[in-house]
């Protein structure tokens, strides 16, 4: 079985803050998303009794958007499986990290989850690390 990853962050292409609130809603029973300084917003979710604080990075990357999740109590276990579940609820492209990052891991390569399931290894040179 797969550890879970300490926090899980993805990167979301051309969506609303509506349709993030509903996801964060319908996944982790969160309340709408608060401005917490340019381009930034805030909120905390729960899932099974722990807190998920969460934070959104308008064009964080690229032209994506960042959506973190500061806790490793989320209902996905790792990056890849967020940004699954979020491709399909959003119908938006999503990426995050290939795995959890270490030291001489070349950090721009990238995992791409399209609506529908296709989902590969990109090269994301705009990755600003």
């Amino acid at each position: 079985m797969m550890e879970r990853f300490p926090d899980i962050e993805v990167y979301l292409a051309s969506v609303t803050i509506d349709d993030i609130n509903t996801w964060l809603r319908d996944a982790l029973n969160a309340p709408p998303l608060s401005p917490a300084g340019k381009g930034k917003w805030k909120t905390r979710g729960h899932y099974q009794g722990d807190a998920v604080p969460v934070l959104l990075v308008d064009k964080a990357a690229d032209g994506f958007a960042s959506l973190w999740f500061d806790s490793q109590h989320t209902p996905w276990r790792t990056d890849q499986e967020c940004a699954q579940h979020a491709a399909e609820a959003l119908q938006t492209e999503v990426r995050c990290s290939l795995g959890g990052w270490h030291p001489g891991d070349d950090p721009d390569r990238f995992w791409q989850v399209l609506p529908g399931g296709q989902e590969k290894a990109i090269e994301w040179p705009d990755s600003g690390r």
